[in-house]
C-alpha cells in the first residue's frame, strides 16, 4: 500500500464529534453505553435465533445475519471514537484510515443488499405463501446472505480504488470521528472533482438501486396486505412496519451523505452517527418489541440460563473461591 502511494502524509487527525473538552467525558460515557447496548442487543438476537428451533426459518435466519452486520457496522469505528474521547490528539494512520474506508463501505453496502434480501423474503411469504417453503429453501437463504457480502466487497473495492493512489501532501484534518471517503478525498493535493463524481456515482447507484427495489417490493407487499384482512395479514403488517422503519432509518442518512453530499460537515457527522450507531441500536429494539415470537423465545432463553437463584449461586461460588 505504501508503495502505491508516495504521500508525505502518514496520519490523519480526526476532529471527532465535538471540540469541547468539557463534553468529552460525557460523550465517552454515552457512546460507551450505546456500543454496549449494540453488542448485547444484537448478540442476544443471534443467540435467540440459534437456540430456539421455532426460529429456524428464513426470516429469522436473515434477521440474525442483519444483527451480525449491525455489529460490524458499529464496530469499524465506534471503539476508536470512544477511545479518542480520552485523548487530546486524535490521530489515525494512513493505513488505518484506508481500512476504515474499506470496512464502512463493505458493511454498509452489504447491509443495503441484505435489507433487499429481507424484503424479498417477506414478498415471497406474503404474496406467494403456498410456495414459500419451496422458493425459500436452504440454498436460496444462503445465497441471499452471500450476495450482500459479495456486493459489499465489490463496492468497497471500487471505492478504495479511487482513494489509494491519491496524493496527500497538505491538510490532514478529517472533520469526523472516522475516515469518511468524501471528507478524505477533499484533502488530496490534486483536483478531486472527477474522483468525487465517481464516488457519488458508485455509492449513489448502490444506494438508490437498493432503495428503489425496496420501495417496489414493499409497495407490492402493502397492496397485497391491504386486500386481505386475515389474522396472518395483521401479523404481516406488523412485520412490514418494522422492516420499513429500519429501511428508512438506514437509507435516509446514507442517501443524504453519499448521493447528495452536503457542505455542512456538522450535519454529515450527525447523519454518520445515525447510520453507524443508532440504527444498530434500534434494529434489535424494533424487531423484538414488535415480534411476539422473538420475545417468547427470549423469555424461554432467560428461563433456561437464568433460573431463580442461579445468579446468586454463581456469586456465592465466586466469593467462596476468593476466600478459600
Amino acid at each position: 500500500m505504501t508503495e502505491t502511494n508516495q504521500s508525505p502524509v502518514t496520519e490523519f487527525v480526526l476532529l471527532g464529534l465535538s471540540n469541547s473538552q468539557e463534553l468529552q467525558p460525557f460523550l465517552f460515557v454515552i457512546f460507551s453505553l450505546f456500543y454496549l447496548a449494540i453488542l448485547l442487543g444484537n448478540f442476544l438476537i443471534i443467540l435467540t435465533v440459534i437456540s430456539d428451533s421455532r426460529l429456524h426459518t428464513p426470516m429469522y435466519f436473515l434477521l440474525a445475519n442483519l444483527s451480525f452486520i449491525d455489529i460490524c457496522v458499529a464496530s469499524f469505528a465506534t471503539p476508536k471514537m470512544i477511545a479518542d474521547f480520552l485523548v487530546a490528539h486524535k490521530t489515525v494512520s494512513f493505513e488505518a484510515c484506508l481500512a476504515q474506508i474499506f470496512f464502512v463501505h463493505l458493511f454498509a453496502g452489504g447491509e443495503m443488499v441484505l435489507l433487499v434480501s429481507m424484503a424479498y423474503d417477506r414478498y415471497v411469504a406474503i404474496c406467494k405463501p403456498l410456495h414459500y417453503l419451496t422458493i425459500m429453501n436452504w440454498r436460496v437463504c444462503v445465497t441471499l446472505v452471500l450476495v450482500p457480502w459479495c456486493v459489499g466487497f465489490i463496492h468497497t473495492t471500487s471505492q478504495l480504488a479511487f482513494t489509494v493512489n491519491l496524493s496527500f501532501c497538505g491538510p490532514n484534518q478529517v472533520d469526523s470521528f472516522f475516515c469518511d471517503l468524501p471528507l478524505v478525498t477533499k484533502l488530496a493535493c490534486i483536483d478531486t472533482y472527477v474522483v468525487s463524481l465517481l464516488i457519488v456515482a458508485d455509492s449513489g447507484f448502490l444506494s438508490m438501486s437498493s432503495f428503489l427495489l425496496l420501495v417496489v417490493s414493499y409497495t407490492v407487499i402493502l397492496i397485497t396486505v391491504r386486500n386481505h384482512s386475515s389474522a396472518g395479514m395483521a401479523k404481516a403488517r406488523s412485520t412490514l412496519t418494522a422492516h420499513i422503519t429500519v429501511v428508512t432509518l438506514f437509507f435516509g442518512p446514507c442517501i443524504f451523505i453519499y448521493v447528495w453530499p452536503l457542505s455542512g460537515y456538522s450535519v454529515d457527522k450527525v447523519l454518520a452517527v445515525l447510520y453507524t450507531i443508532f440504527t444498530s441500536i434500534l434494529n434489535p429494539v424494533i424487531y423484538t418489541l414488535r415480534n411476539k415470537e422473538v420475545k417468547t423465545a427470549m423469555l424461554k432463553l432467560k428461563s433456561r440460563y437464568l433460573k431463580p437463584g442461579q445468579i446468586s449461586a454463581v456469586i456465592r461460588n465466586i466469593l467462596f473461591l476468593e476466600t478459600k
